[in-house]
């Protein structure tokens, strides 16, 4: 009898560099299964952008698979009773998976780990897996730098190549992929990249042939706009971390760091979505319309309104513009941050719950800060990072007739000069 095993896809939605599927195809054959999990879908895991993204990174890995011979099955339930069925029928007796530290992917592992399946769950999610690397006398790392000096040092796992060939049991069928009206409501942002392992790749290669040489003094210039633009990608595992940290510079395999951090901190504390990873003195600001403003991109402020703009219009927030925009809502309004939480993950393709997390709990210095009560003020950003003021005529077309950088202050303009009544004055005091 041929040995059959089962490739459970979860946020490695890829076939390069997938050291799960790898050794799923050491089998004789091999069953390739996404599970659309009832439990995740109707809430904020099902947001219309990451909806959108993930249907076409599941439509490109199923050409590839059936480029290779073999195809994906499709499945909609609980991720476990499905894994059991599909065992059953193909006599499967291994599952491989990738290695998640989510408290919701622990549970799947755990109740995957009693079907009486060989089940083992390899890396593919973060460059170096949450828990791999400890501070002496703790279980993670609470402080970023010398995190970032364990993570660099640390050996590297090799990258996995791609199968030759994906070879099904007979009988196997892939079934459809659902509608992305049967997934969601509402409507994906505008301009909304293209999903999947062959997008994200060809973005991959065309920055690192491009732009990635000059990553360190232009990735916070916000209207040159020369970041990877690949978070979503990896977001869903289209592209590999561990490719890209061999191959990016410096500056850039940082923030794969700063990616890795924050998992293994929520790894270490799963409620960090939800409470305060170090208590904040006092309380929050109950303040709709001033949520409301800022939810809208109409709170006056114009680097803080482009950024929230550029959200709705992209489903992508430049990484600086989150910074700015997250600062002004919780130091400069003294709004919870877990509201800004919530609309980032309602919209951001790219919204990865630990690191989405805890860079709001970093700016709003309830999380892993050394300066929690460190404060940006939009204007100073504005002249530092939109000198020009490109990027903000570039997403407040109200805006667009301001030359120069007096459009970051048009409220100090002339009547006749400054905006129309359309955009509003400042909600807040900026100093």
């Amino acid at each position: 009898m041929m040995s059959t095993s089962l490739m459970l896809f979860t946020r490695d939605l890829r076939v390069h560099d997938n050291p799960a599927l790898a050794a799923a195809c050491r089998a004789e054959r091999t069953v390739p299964v996404f599970v659309f999990d009832d439990a995740l879908l109707g809430g904020p895991f099902a947001a219309p952008n990451r909806v959108r993204f993930l249907l076409d990174a599941l439509a490109d890995l199923r050409e590839s698979l059936r480029g290779l011979g073999g195809d994906l099955v499709v499945r909609r339930g609980d991720p476990v009773a499905e894994v059991a069925r599909l065992a059953g029928r193909t006599g499967a007796a291994e599952l491989f998976l990738a290695d998640e530290r989510s408290a919701y992917a622990r549970r799947r592992l755990a109740g995957l780990g009693e079907l009486g399946l060989r089940v083992t769950a390899l890396p593919g999610i973060t460059v170096v897996p949450p828990g791999d690397l400890t501070p002496s006398g703790g279980d993670h790392y609470r402080v970023f730098t010398p995190y970032w000096r364990a993570w660099e040092a640390s050996r590297r796992r090799p990258i996995a190549a791609a199968p030759r060939e994906v070879r099904l049991p007979p009988g196997t069928r892939g079934g459809p992929l659902p509608e992305f009206a049967d997934l969601t409501r509402g409507t994906p942002s505008h301009d909304l990249p293209q999903g999947g392992e062959r997008a994200g790749r060809r973005r991959m290669a065309r920055w690192l042939d491009g732009a990635a040489a000059g990553y360190d003094e232009d990735r916070d210039d916000l209207a040159a706009d020369r970041t990877s633009r690949l978070s979503p990608y990896i977001k869903f595992g289209c592209v590999s971390p561990r490719e890209l940290a061999e191959a990016g510079p410096a500056a850039f395999r940082r923030q794969l760091a700063w990616r890795d951090f924050h998992h293994q901190v929520a790894a270490a504390f799963p409620d960090l979505p939800r409470k305060e990873y170090r208590p904040r003195r006092g309380g929050w600001n109950r303040d709709e319309d001033a949520l409301a403003a800022w939810i809208d991109g109409m709170t006056g402020v114009p680097i803080v309104d482009a950024g929230m703009r550029q959200l709705r219009r992209e489903g992508f927030m430049h990484n600086r513009a989150r910074l700015i925009t997250a600062s002004f809502l919780t130091r400069t309004l003294g709004i919870d941050w877990r509201a800004g939480l919530r609309h980032f993950n309602d919209w951001l393709a790219d919204g990865d719950v630990a690191d989405n997390a805890g860079n709001w709990q970093w700016v709003a210095g309830t999380g892993n800060s050394t300066r929690p009560g460190q404060a940006m003020n939009p204007l100073r950003q504005a002249s530092r990072f939109d000198p020009r003021g490109e990027y903000v005529r570039r997403y407040v077309p109200e805006l667009a007739g301001i030359e120069g950088p007096r459009v970051h202050r048009p409220w100090t303009l002339p009547a006749g000069q400054g905006p129309g009544p359309a955009y509003p004055a400042p909600i807040a005091e900026l100093g």
